[in-house]
């Protein structure tokens, strides 16, 4: 039998102002049927001061609503200042910790901890190793295909296992900022104009074709991954914990077409039409899961169809 299917909100991977995050939090502990919430800041340490202090309000908030609460690190750790975040984040108390990065595992020292889709984790032996050293809760890569995912599955009973399936898919970070480099500032100087954007940059190839998205140091897929049609095959394969990340959508009503599709209310493709009217205009992919080009919508037949 499955393990019980659970629904995760991911950490916002953008910068959105902090009266905006405020109530996006509010929203979801308030009105979002979701067992998982994750806060915290993965990609830029720069952006933390905004909101730092508003943090302990929000988890107190999320586990009244009877949320867990997961804090994601950063994905890139590039100096002593970032080590000495990490260091203080690994001190708090009743919190599973999200590590994004390798040397977020070894300041965790063996204490239990979730391993986080920023590690590489595309074998078996990898795998094993990370619930040695204290994992329980593993979210696979992106661009695993379902023969990968299956297989890790059934190597790490030992842990719990989640795939993001809903959300812009992150492709790479860097210690460049994209953003600051495009309004013509330099990275130190940057002026937080990512918070410009508050769902990335899009950016076209010179032929004016949509390819990809940037934000700050990361960057993104154009396209939004949506897997609500091949969610009980990966309930199959072990999956147990389903990610949203967060856009500037309506997030409460997609939990809502989530949650419905989890419980029978509604089939594969009813939740993927709907999906893509709260969400708007945006295109969909699942290409990695199907062993396809990423960015590509695999047609499963007798289902949606969407352009």
């Amino acid at each position: 039998m499955p393990a019980p299917a659970r629904l995760v909100m991911g950490p916002v991977l953008f910068h959105w102002q902090p009266d905006y995050l405020r109530d996006f939090y509010a929203r979801i502990a308030d009105e979002a049927d979701i067992d998982v919430v994750h806060v915290g800041e993965v990609v830029c340490a720069k952006r933390m001061p905004f909101f730092d202090r508003e943090w302990p309000g929000v988890i107190e908030r999320l586990q009244r609503a009877g949320k867990q609460v997961v804090y994601s690190s950063l994905a890139l750790v590039m100096g002593d200042r970032e080590v000495g975040m990490i260091r203080d984040l690994v001190e708090l108390p009743d919190i599973l910790i999200e590590a994004n990065d390798l040397s977020t595992i070894g300041v965790l020292g063996g204490r239990p901890h979730m391993v986080g889709p920023y590690v590489n984790i595309y074998n078996e032996g990898t795998l094993r190793y990370m619930i040695e050293r204290g994992a329980t809760r593993i979210a696979l890569p992106w661009e695993l295909p379902e023969p990968s995912i299956a297989s890790l599955c059934a190597a790490g009973r030992d842990a719990e296992m989640e795939m993001q399936v809903f959300g812009r898919v992150p492709l790479a970070i860097s210690a460049r900022c994209y953003s600051a480099r495009a309004n013509g500032l330099h990275k130190d100087g940057c002026r937080y104009v990512c918070g410009n954007m508050p769902d990335g940059m899009d950016v076209d190839t010179l032929d004016g074709a949509p390819f990809l998205a940037v934000n700050g140091l990361q960057t993104l897929s154009g396209s939004y991954l949506e897997l609500s049609a091949e969610m009980a095959d990966l309930r199959e394969m072990g999956v147990s914990l389903f990610r949203l990340s967060p856009h500037r959508c309506d997030m409460v009503a997609i939990v809502t077409l989530y949650r419905r599709l989890l419980t029978g209310g509604i089939s594969p493709d009813e939740a993927r039409a709907e999906i893509l009217a709260v969400a708007g205009d945006i295109n969909l992919a699942n290409g990695f899961l199907h062993a396809i080009p990423g960015a590509d919508l695999y047609r499963i037949p007798g289902q949606f169809q969407s352009e």
